[in-house]
């Protein structure tokens, strides 16, 4: 294994098929704050941020931050912030070292720097992926969590700030009294009009102290809606072993993506934005539909993918998806919603790249990541349209069985009686379940009662219960593969 570090001093001893940055990096400036800095902004905006750098466009340098752990800035500030992103689709792999990222900040550790950096006249745009969860709302509702812990610590000016929320109105008070342009919020998360909900919350926020701050936010901050589409499972130690091969040098956080992206965002930029069009980002007055159709279709397909991972104990996409019985269910799962999605959207189209895309061996894109914090995307990703199908009196016994499919992935075991891994603290906070114990009936009325995703007018709709409980029974005494065959 090499035993050097990634580093600018090592870019010029790089292999020549190793794409590096081919600009000066001590000469970008800040115009990007990035909050929730994982491996999904690195594999996806980062590197169209390095784009735009390397046409010339130095004043968009990302400066991000961490809203927890340290460990992405202890990974990569020995490498001068350097990463490498490697694009893989079956056999063929590719390797870029990636310059876009300035600094990284830690803000449990010094919410004050980062808020130094947020009031950066030179800023103008913040972008966010932050994940469902790091809104502290509730999301069917679109409402502040007022009672969480870090919503409670923000609302008080005298108290370090824990939130999204509470470094965004610090820096929002200190521009407004500086004279600076106002931000521009990009959420890139995969929520339902996420700059709208982004805009409400932080309205809402401000208001419970300050209704002159929440009228400023209303009348300056822009937050367009953004549609962000790329498979980015989390870095493997193989992953890791297969760069630092290629490089000749060790990088301690390379992240691994698909061929595939697609980034629609709506253009309001009052104060600029980089030009990232030139590198195939789309621009539009109205995200919506494009929206609609990501988080339904694909989103939706890898949450039910996931829980049938879950279940059986099948580790991967690829692994789930090779079986000929997931994919008729995920064949009749997209049949039933394509008529939710805009009729002049080609659901046809997209579903023949999906298949491809689950089918992908290579990124090893595993369940339990997918089905991370599956309490807060099921409501929009499959009890969305599911309502909206009923309601029509359109088919849909796949967009339900996949409801009866993250319930019976919320159990303690699996089909091979080993452990569940659930890492969704939203879920956890819940009073637990024992679905051993109780009737599927039991169990169904039990998770009818979890108010973050399922709102009451489920408990009114009439059948719905029952046919939630006989699809779980059906999962839980046939198996899930068996399960999923047997709706077709």
């Amino acid at each position: 294994m090499p035993g050097n570090r990634l580093s600018q001093t090592a870019l010029a001893a790089l292999p020549a098929d190793i794409a590096v940055p081919g600009y000066d990096r001590s000469k970008v400036t800040p115009g990007i704050v990035h909050l929730g800095v994982g491996a999904f902004h690195r594999a996806h905006q980062a590197v169209f941020v390095d784009d735009c750098l390397g046409r010339g466009e130095t004043d968009w340098g990302i400066v991000a931050a961490s809203m927890r752990s340290a460990d992405t800035r202890d990974a990569l500030a020995p490498q001068d912030n350097l990463y490498t992103y490697c694009e893989r689709n079956g056999q063929t792999v590719t390797y870029r070292v990636i310059g876009s990222i300035l600094e990284i900040l830690v803000s449990p550790e010094d919410p004050s720097k980062l808020i130094d950096r947020l009031s950066d006249p030179r800023v103008r745009i913040v972008t966010l992926t932050v994940t469902e969860k790091g809104y502290l709302a509730n999301l069917s509702e679109r409402t502040l969590l007022r009672s969480h812990p870090d919503v409670r610590n923000d609302l008080d000016a005298t108290k370090a700030p824990r939130s999204i929320y509470g470094v965004l109105i610090a820096a929002f008070r200190r521009r407004r009294a500086e004279g600076a342009v106002p931000l521009t919020l990009v959420s890139c998360d995969n929520l339902p009009s996420n700059g709208k909900v982004l805009n409400a919350l932080l309205v809402e926020f401000a208001g419970l102290t300050d209704s002159d701050l929440a009228a400023y936010i209303v009348q300056n901050v822009s937050c367009p809606c953004v549609m962000v589409d790329r498979i980015v499972p989390a870095t493997t130690d193989q992953d890791r072993a297969a760069v630092n091969q290629a490089l000749g040098v060790d990088d301690a956080w390379p992240v691994v993506a698909e061929p595939y992206f697609r980034w629609v965002i709506e253009d309001h930029f009052p104060h600029g934005r980089p030009e990232l069009e030139a590198s195939g980002v789309e621009f539009v007055d109205d995200v919506e539909p494009y929206e609609h159709m990501k988080l339904r279709m694909l989103n939706g397909a890898h949450t039910a993918i996931a829980a049938i991972g879950q279940i059986t104990g099948l580790e991967t996409v690829a692994d789930v998806y090779a079986d000929p019985r997931v994919r008729r269910f995920i064949d009749r799962y997209w049949s039933e919603i394509d008529p939710t999605l805009p009729s002049h959207l080609n659901g046809a189209t997209y579903v023949g790249g999906l298949r491809q895309r689950f089918a992908n061996p290579s990124l090893r894109h595993k369940a339990v990541q997918i089905a991370s914090d599956a309490s807060q995307k099921v409501p929009q990703r499959i009890l969305s349209p599911l309502a909206e199908l009923m309601d029509q009196g359109r088919p849909h016994g796949a967009v339900l069985m996949a409801a009866a499919l993250w319930i019976c992935s919320c159990a303690a075991r699996n089909e091979q009686d080993a452990p569940i891994i659930i890492n969704d603290p939203a879920f956890n906070e819940w009073p637990a379940v024992d679905q051993r114990a109780l009737s599927a009936e039991q169990v169904v009325e039990r998770f009818l009662g979890f108010d973050r995703v399922f709102t009451p007018e489920w408990r009114n709709k009439p059948g719905f219960a029952e046919t939630l409980a006989s699809a779980c029974n059906a999962i839980n005494t046939q198996g899930a593969l068996c399960a999923i065959d047997d709706i077709i």
